[in-house]
C-alpha cells in the first residue's frame, strides 16, 4: 500500500490534470450518443476510476472515446428506434448492451485475447480511425449549425403517412396478442384507432424524421435542409469553439485547448444573454444504479444483442490496448494486455449499470497524465474522482454550456482523430496488384485498398463488419503472399540444379534415378496447389524421391492431405519416397491419418542427410 502511494504527488497532479482534460470530452461524447451529457459524465467517472484499478496498464486515462462514442451513437439510435422514439423507455435495453460489453471484455481478458489484439493489420486500424474521424464529423455539422431533424415541421410532416402505418401495425400486434381476431371484430379495432391523438401521430413521425436523418448517410440526406435553416448564432458558437481549439494549441499546450474554448465560449453565450441552445440538465447528486436492468433479465432478452455488445467489446479493447503501447513507449514500461481488458471491462459494467455510456483507453488524456507526473493507477482514479467532484459542485453551472459549443469540440476530435500518417502514406506504399478495367491497366497497393475498403464501408454502412471485411481481406491477401514466396521457395529441384551444402557430393550415377525435393517453410493451404504438382514434375527415370523437411516447421490439415495424395500417386508409380530430418510438428500430424507408417515406413524416415545417401547406396541401382 504504502508503494502505491509513493508517487502522490505526481499522480495527483496528473490525475487532477486529465480529470480536467476528460470533462469538455465526456460531455461531448454523452451529448453525441444520443444519452446526454450526464451518460457521458458518469461513462468518465467510472470507467476511469475503476479500469485504473484493474487494469493492467498503470498510466492510462479511462473514458468514453471518439471509436466506442461513434460505435454507441449508432446501438442507442437503433434501439431507441424500436421503442418509439422513447428514450427512457429504451434505456433498459441500451444500458444491458453496454453491461453486457463490459462483461464480455472481462471475459476476453481471462482467455487472454489480449495478446492477440497486435496481430490486427494497419491498414484496417487506419481506414477505421479515418472513417471514425469522418463519422464524428459529418453527424455534427447538423448541431453545430444549430439543425435538429424532429424540430423541422416541414421535415416533419413528410413523415406522418408512415407514422400512421406503424401506429396501426402496432395496434394490429397489440390485437394479436391478446387473442382478438380483426376481421371478426374490426369495429374493435377502429375504436383503438379513434383514441390516436395528433400528439401520438406526431411523435411517431418525429421518431421517423431522427432516425431517416441519423448517422453519416441520414445526416448527408438532410443537409441541404439544414444549409437553408441555419441558425447563425449556433454556428456562430461552433465556428468560434474551433478556432480556440485549434489556435489555443499554437500558444500553449500545457492548458487544454478544448477546456478552454469550452469556458470562453460558454462564459460569453450566458453574459452577453445569447438566445442559444444548451445541453440537458446534469444532476448534482450521487449516482444512482439504474437498476431496470435487471428487472427483465433473461436468455430472451439478452440473446438479441450479444453480438453488438461484442462489437463494442472488441473495439473497447483494441482501443485501450492501443492506448496501452503508446503508455509503454512513453514509460519505458510494459502493461499486461489481459489484465487490462479485466479492468476495462469492470470498469465498463459499473458505468452501466450506473447509467454511462462505455469507454476504453484514451491516448490524449493517458499522455496528459504521463506528462504532468502520474505514474502509477492511484492517477487515474484521482482523475475519476475529479471528475465527480466537478460533476457534484458545478453541475448546474455546466448544464448551461451551449450544444454548438460541444458540437464544435466534436468537430476537432474528428479532425484529430483521423490517421493522417496513413493517408499520406497512400502515394508511397508499393503497388502489389494488377487489375485489369476494360482495356487499361491499373496497378494498386494491397495496403491502400484494404484501408480504404475498411475506410468506405465504416463511414457509409457499419463500423464492425467494416473491421470484419477488411481483416477478412488482409488476412487473404497475407496469406496468398506467404503461400506464393513458400511456393517459390520450395519448388522440386533436379539433382543437377541448385545443391546444398552437403549434397555437393552426391553420386552421379543416381543423377537419373534420385530427385531431391527441398521444402522450405510451411505446408499449409496457401501452399498446398504447387506442393500437388510434384508427382507430375518427376520424371519416369526416377525410383527415389528424397523429401528434405528440416524447414518445414509446420503443417496443417490442408497440407497435410496434400502430402498424402503426393504419396499415394508416387506409390502407384513404384516411387520410394525417403524423408530426411522430419520435425515434431509434422510428424505428428502425420502420425495422426497413418500417412506414418502406411506410406512411409520408420526405415524410411532418416535424421539426417548422411544416413538417407547410406541407404541410397545400398538400395538403389544404377539403370540410367
Amino acid at each position: 500500500m504504502n508503494k502505491f502511494f509513493l508517487n502522490f504527488k505526481g499522480d495527483a497532479f496528473g490525475g487532477v490534470t486529465a480529470g480536467i482534460v476528460a470533462l469538455p470530452l465526456a460531455l461531448a461524447f454523452g451529448v453525441s450518443s444520443g444519452l446526454g451529457p450526464t451518460a457521458g459524465l458518469y461513462g468518465a467517472i467510472f470507467i476511469s476510476f475503476f479500469a485504473a484499478l484493474f487494469g493492467g496498464t498503470n498510466t492510462q486515462i479511462s473514458g468514453p472515446t471518439a471509436p466506442m462514442t461513434a460505435v454507441s451513437m449508432i446501438v442507442i439510435a437503433g434501439i431507441v428506434a424500436t421503442n418509439d422514439g422513447d428514450v427512457e423507455k429504451a434505456l433498459p435495453s441500451i444500458l444491458l448492451v453496454f453491461l453486457l460489453a463490459g462483461i464480455i471484455q472481462i471475459g476476453l481478458g481471462v482467455l487472454k485475447v489480449g495478446e492477440y489484439i497486435r496481430y490486427i493489420p494497419y491498414p484496417v486500424v487506419s481506414g477505421f480511425m479515418t472513417a471514425i474521424g469522418l463519422i464524428i464529423i459529418i453527424t455534427q455539422i447538423l448541431p453545430a449549425v444549430g439543425y435538429y431533424p424532429k424540430e423541422d415541421m416541414n421535415f416533419v410532416e413528410k413523415f406522418k403517412p408512415q407514422a400512421e402505418e406503424v401506429i396501426l401495425e402496432n395496434i394490429l400486434k397489440d390485437e394479436a396478442g391478446e387473442g382478438i381476431l380483426v376481421l371478426e371484430n374490426f369495429k374493435e379495432t377502429i375504436n383503438r384507432a379513434d383514441e390516436i391523438s395528433d400528439a401520438d401521430i406526431l411523435k411517431e413521425s418525429q421518431t421517423l424524421a431522427a432516425k431517416k436523418a441519423s448517422g453519416t448517410l441520414g445526416a448527408l440526406r438532410v443537409l441541404p435542409r439544414a444549409l437553408k435553416n441555419i441558425n447563425w448564432l449556433e454556428l456562430a458558437l461552433a465556428i468560434g469553439t474551433i478556432i480556440i481549439v485549434f489556435g489555443f494549441k499554437k500558444i500553449t499546450t500545457k492548458v487544454p485547448s478544448t477546456l478552454v474554448a469550452l469556458i470562453v465560449m460558454s462564459v460569453s453565450a450566458v453574459a452577453f444573454n445569447l438566445d442559444y441552445r444548451s445541453i440537458e440538465e446534469i444532476p448534482s447528486s450521487i449516482p444512482i444504479p439504474k437498476l431496470e436492468i435487471f428487472a427483465n433479465m433473461s436468455l430472451g432478452t439478452i440473446s438479441p444483442y450479444i453480438f453488438t455488445a461484442l462489437t463494442l467489446a472488441l473495439l473497447g479493447a483494441i482501443d485501450s490496448l492501443l492506448t496501452s503501447v503508446v503508455a509503454d513507449n512513453m514509460t519505458k514500461t510494459k502493461h499486461k494486455p489481459n489484465k487490462e481488458l479485466v479492468g476495462q471491462g469492470i470498469g465498463n459494467s459499473i458505468a452501466a449499470i450506473f447509467g454511462g455510456i462505455p469507454g476504453a483507453g484514451a491516448t490524449i488524456r493517458t499522455v496528459v497524465n504521463i506528462n504532468a507526473g502520474g505514474k502509477t493507477r492511484l492517477s487515474g482514479m484521482i482523475a475519476g474522482v475529479m471528475l465527480l467532484i466537478i460533476m457534484l459542485a458545478f453541475a448546474p453551472i455546466a448544464s448551461r454550456v451551449p450544444a454548438a459549443v460541444l458540437a464544435g469540440i466534436l468537430v476537432m476530435v474528428g479532425v484529430n482523430v483521423m490517421d493522417y500518417k496513413g493517408l499520406k502514406a497512400i502515394p508511397f506504399l508499393p503497388k502489389d496488384i494488377n487489375l485489369k478495367v476494360l482495356f487499361f491497366k491499373v496497378k494498386l497497393s494491397s495496403e491502400v485498398l484494404i484501408m480504404l475498403i475498411v475506410l468506405g464501408l465504416s463511414t457509409f454502412w457499419d463500423l464492425i463488419y467494416a473491421v470484419g471485411i477488411g481483416l477478412i481481406i488482409a488476412s487473404l491477401m497475407f496469406m496468398k503472399k506467404i503461400g506464393n514466396i513458400t511456393a517459390r521457395r520450395s519448388d522440386v529441384k533436379s539433382i543437377k540444379e541448385t545443391l546444398w551444402s552437403d549434397e555437393l557430393n552426391f553420386p552421379k550415377k543416381f543423377q537419373e534415378e534420385v530427385f531431391i525435393k527441398h521444402i522450405k517453410g510451411p505446408l499449409f493451404f496457401g501452399s498446398t496447389s504447387d506442393f500437388q504438382a510434384l508427382s507430375g514434375q518427376i520424371p519416369d527415370t526416377a525410383k527415389v524421391v528424397i523429401m528434405r523437411l528440416g524447414r518445414m516447421q509446420y503443417m496443417d490439415q490442408s497440407g497435410l492431405y496434400a502430402m498424402e495424395d503426393m504419396l499415394q500417386n508416387l506409390k502407384q508409380r513404384d516411387v520410394d519416397v525417403l524423408f530426411v530430418n522430419l520435425l515434431n510438428q509434422p510428424r505428428y500430424m502425420m502420425e495422426r491419418i497413418d500417412i506414418i507408417p502406411d506410406f512411409i515406413c520408420e526405415d524410411r524416415i532418416f535424421k539426417n542427410f548422411p544416413d538417407c545417401m547410406r541407404w541410397i547406396e545400398t538400395n538403389v541401382e544404377d539403370e540410367y
